[in-house]
Formats: C-alpha cells, sequence, structure tokens
C-alpha cells in the first residue's frame, strides 16, 4: 500500500429502494461479497454490511476510478436511481451515520450498531481489513457509541422488532391478545420482548427448539416455546405474529395460513419470511417492512433534536479521522525520506571512519563526535522538508505527497530511493523548496 489509498462505497437502502431492490442487490452473504470483491485488481482492502434495510459494500483501492468501477459491477443488477456511490469522504460519514441509526429505518434503533460490529468482524476474519477500513470502521463503531451515550437518540422506539409490535398496536386491540414470534435471532428476541409488554401471552416458534425455549424463559409474562413443525397450531392461537428468521426461503407460507383465522401477520425479515401470495389467504393481514415507514416517521420527529447533536458530533470525529489519515499519508513518506538519508548517512560515516583511520587510530570519542555529526546533519537537512511535507498533508496537496510517495517509495525492491540518486527536478515543490541551497547544489552536481 502506498498510503494514497482512498475509499469507495455503494449503498442501496430502505432511503431509495424497495424490500424486493434491497434483497436482490445482497450477496449470499457478507464474507462471500468481501471475498469477491478482494479478489478483483487493485482492491487492497473490502467491507461488506447486508442487513434487513441496506445492502452496502466499500473498498480500498489507489484510484478512485478502480473502486467505482468495481462496485459498479458488483451492484450492475440494481438501477443507477437506487444506488448510492460515495467517495472517499462521504463513505466516512456514511459509515458515522449508519453506526449512529441516522440512516436506519426507524432513527437512533440500536441493532444495527452490532450488526455494523459483525459485518467488520467478518470482513477482518477474511483478511479484507487493513488499516485505511480498520481506522474508518473502528472510528464508526466509537461514533455509534457515543451517539447512544451521550445523545437521546436511542430513547423509545429503537428496533424494528419494536417498531412492529407499534405498527400492531395502532392496528389493533393487544390487550389479552396472544402474539406469536416466528424466529429466536436478535430481531425476534426484540420483537417478543417488546410483545410481552403489551399482550397476555407470548409463543416463540423457533426451528431449534431449545433456542426457543430460553427465549420465552427470559421473557417476563406468560411465554410458551414450540418448534416449526408445530407453526400451524401456533398460527391458529396467534393474533398478532412477528416473523423475523434469517431463513433463505419462505417458512410461513400459504398452507401455514389457512387455519389462522383473522391474524395481523408483520413480516421484518430479510429475506422475506412470507411469500406475496400468502396474503389472498381469508382474513390475514400483512405488513412488510415497507409498512413500518410511517411508525419511522412519527419517531424521527421525536428525535430532530438528538439527531442535530448527533450530527455535531459525527462533524467533530469525521474532521479528527481525516486528519489521521493525512497524518499517516505524510508520516509515511517522512519515514521513508529517513530511512533513505540514514542508509546513506551510514554508507558515506563508514567512509568517512575508514579513511580517518587509515590516518591514524580514532578514539571511541572521536568516532562517537563523528557519528553524533553525522545524525545532526541528517536532522537539521530533513527538518524542512518534513515540515512542507506534514503542511502540504494538512493543505490536501495530495501531487506533493504522491510525487515524494514515489521517490522514496520503501516498496522499491526493499530499499528506498535515496536522496543522493535523484535531481532536483525530482523532488515535489515543497520539499525541493525546504532544502539548504548547499544539498540543492550537491544535487546538481550528482554523484561527482
Amino acid at each position: 500500500m502506498t498510503g494514497t489509498t482512498i475509499i469507495s462505497g455503494v449503498s442501496v437502502s430502505h432511503a431509495d429502494a424497495s424490500v424486493d431492490d434491497i434483497e436482490a442487490a445482497a450477496g449470499e452473504t457478507e464474507r462471500a461479497v468481501v471475498e469477491s470483491l478482494l479478489a478483483e485488481p487493485g482492491v487492497e482492502e473490502a467491507f461488506a454490511l447486508q442487513t434487513c434495510n441496506r445492502s452496502e459494500a466499500y473498498v480500498v483501492t489507489e484510484a478512485e476510478a478502480d473502486g467505482v468501477a468495481v462496485l459498479r459491477e458488483q451492484f450492475a443488477d440494481s438501477r443507477p436511481e437506487i444506488r448510492r456511490e460515495l467517495d472517499h469522504e462521504s463513505a466516512l460519514r456514511h459509515l458515522m451515520r449508519v453506526a449512529c441509526g441516522l440512516e436506519s429505518l426507524v432513527v437512533g434503533e440500536d441493532q444495527i450498531l452490532g450488526q455494523l460490529r459483525g459485518a467488520y468482524e467478518t470482513a477482518e476474519a477474511a483478511g479484507a481489513v487493513g488499516p485505511t477500513l480498520e481506522d474508518a470502521l473502528l472510528k464508526a463503531i466509537h461514533v455509534g457509541e457515543r451517539a447512544r451515550t451521550e445523545t437521546a437518540i436511542n430513547e423509545g422506539v429503537v428496533s424494528l422488532g419494536s417498531a412492529a409490535v407499534e405498527l400492531a398496536a395502532e392496528e389493533r386491540e393487544l390487550d389479552g391478545a396472544t402474539g406469536l414470534v416466528v424466529g429466536a435471532g436478535e430481531m425476534g428476541t426484540l420483537a417478543a420482548t417488546a410483545l410481552d409488554d403489551v399482550v397476555e401471552r407470548v409463543i416463540v416458534a423457533n426451528r431449534t427448539h431449545d433456542r426457543a425455549r430460553l427465549m420465552a424463559a427470559n421473557l417476563d409474562g406468560d411465554a410458551t416455546a414450540v418448534g416449526l413443525d408445530a407453526l400451524g397450531a401456533a398460527l391458529g392461537e396467534g393474533d398478532v405474529v412477528v416473523t423475523a428468521t434469517d431463513a433463505s426461503e419462505p417458512v410461513v407460507d400459504e398452507a401455514a395460513l389457512a387455519g389462522a383465522g383473522d391474524t395481523l401477520l408483520i413480516d421484518i425479515a430479510q429475506p422475506r419470511d412470507v411469500p406475496p401470495a400468502a396474503a389472498t389467504v381469508p382474513g390475514v393481514e400483512i405488513r412488510d417492512l415497507d409498512d413500518l415507514q410511517a411508525v419511522a416517521d412519527e419517531t424521527f420527529a421525536a428525535r430532530e433534536r438528538a439527531a442535530g447533536r448527533v450530527e455535531a458530533i459525527i462533524d467533530a470525529e469525521l474532521e479528527n479521522l481525516l486528519a489521521q489519515y493525512k497524518r499517516k499519508r505524510a508520516d509515511q513518506v517522512i519515514s521513508a525520506m529517513y530511512e533513505g538519508a540514514e542508509r546513506t548517512k551510514q554508507q558515506e560515516l563508514r567512509t568517512a571512519l575508514s579513511k580517518l583511520d587509515a590516518e591514524g587510530e580514532l578514539s571511541a570519542e572521536q568516532r562517537d563526535v563523528v557519528e553524533s555529526m553525522a545524525d545532526a546533519l541528517v536532522s537539521q537537512l530533513l527538518a524542512a522538508p518534513t515540515k512542507s511535507l506534514r503542511d502540504a498533508a494538512e493543505q490536501d496537496d495530495w501531487s506533493t505527497i504522491h510525487t515524494a510517495l514515489q521517490l522514496f517509495d520503501p516498496t522499491d525492491g526493499g530499499a528506498p530511493r535515496q536522496l543522493h540518486e535523484a535531481s532536483p527536478e525530482d523532488l515535489p515543490p515543497a520539499v525541493r523548496e525546504g532544502m539548504p541551497p548547499a544539498v540543492l547544489e550537491q544535487l546538481n552536481a550528482g554523484d561527482d
């Protein structure tokens, strides 16, 4: 990596796309997407985030055009109008907004932070997270944590599960009702917890009966657990059903709903747990993620003030992150420059000490004096170029940084290009202008 790598991203989310669009844009798994992107030429790092509300991917490349091309190919089946393309700075801001819940269907919801952390761990396990994405993702997670501890952004309805229950409460009388939750994962747990507060009884159905039993045992009210083999009977008992499995195929079809009777079914799974054809079953009303938008709108109105404070946190943290990237880029050039100078110093020091020893033995103290003088010369000669490069980074003068990286590239055959091999024209203006005249004269004279 040269130190001039940038992040490019693409997001397909509920803000512009339907549930079907998001599902179509997603890969088989987050890891599969990451590994596919990492295999593309020029991609040094990769990250993917897939939830019921979004399908996003990010790559790190040297040239922005390469990153854009790779991501457009990845999302080639998504219409341009639902595909949000993100450049380096907007990708960083977007990741922070996602972590804070500002990009969620339910603004401020907590679940997304855990999903982002999980996606980071997945990409890291695949060997796809390097220094550029690591800084970005860890900063986003940190900002998400700050938003929830320092503001009221997550007060009230903060998950799809609780939003589904609020929607159910608007459409049905839940006092004395029986609620059924299909799926005992994180979203199912949140839905069951919210239902437990408003219905008389909760049934938890899950493929793994032990998992369903454990979830039911953790609820405060009357709760029972069943396996999916008993789903038909459970649907007949449930007045309100929330489906939230991670199954790749629908688990609640028309046949299962045949004896359900008057039932409100809210599907918050991605992919969907309920096929569209199930809406034709008499007495069954189906709501999906798109129907939760109204609940989300009400929640957002109550959180506008908190969102403003979160935006201020993001602005400050983004500025810090960009400055951190700048320092790292400048420091890489400066480090390479000092490595080259150190090699030259050691070479010339050996030559000088050898000549002095030939004329008479040098004492250890005299050797120390000569070596100290050489160290002082290197420090003094490189002080001005070092300051100039750091200033260039702060001023976003990446042409200077990039040219300096080419001149002092530490990956060039394992050894940096040494200063005495260059001419003044090779040096970036910011570096050349900071050098003493005597050094420039020596460069003009070449090795002679």
